[in-house]
Formats: C-alpha cells, sequence, structure tokens
C-alpha cells in the first residue's frame, strides 16, 4: 500500500502569528522562508531539517515518507 505524501502545509510565522499555505518541494528541504506577513526569514529550529518540519502543519515529504531528513 503507496503512502500519499500531502505537499501542502501551512506555515504559521511564530513573531507575528501570520499563516500562510504553501506547497512543499519535493526535491529539496526548504531552510529559509520569508514570512509574508511581517517579513521575518524563518529558518528551521534545532533538530528540523526545514521550516515545514519547524513552522508547518505537515513535515516535509522525506519525513513524511519516512525516509528522515533531505539534508
Amino acid at each position: 500500500m503507496a503512502m500519499t505524501v500531502e505537499l501542502q502545509s501551512t506555515l504559521t510565522c511564530p513573531q507575528c502569528s501570520h499563516v500562510s499555505t504553501e506547497t512543499m518541494p519535493t526535491d529539496a528541504c526548504q531552510w529559509y522562508y520569508e514570512c509574508k506577513g511581517c517579513g521575518q526569514v524563518l529558518r528551521p529550529l534545532k533538530g528540523d531539517c526545514c521550516v515545514f518540519c519547524s513552522y508547518g502543519t505537515v513535515p516535509c515529504p522525506p519525513v513524511q515518507a519516512g525516509d528522515g531528513c533531505c539534508g
């Protein structure tokens, strides 16, 4: 049974609480994201491989698939 990987994740800025739904890349981790609300540049929290794993509602595709971090 194939696992479905979700490609949409909603990021929440820890600075201003702005939310934005984004499409995650399937071939790379996203280490930086500029908040569309306040302009804060988000970076992964310690122990996370990308901004989606730190601030998103859904972790990045490699983590969802059980392949671990994409770094």
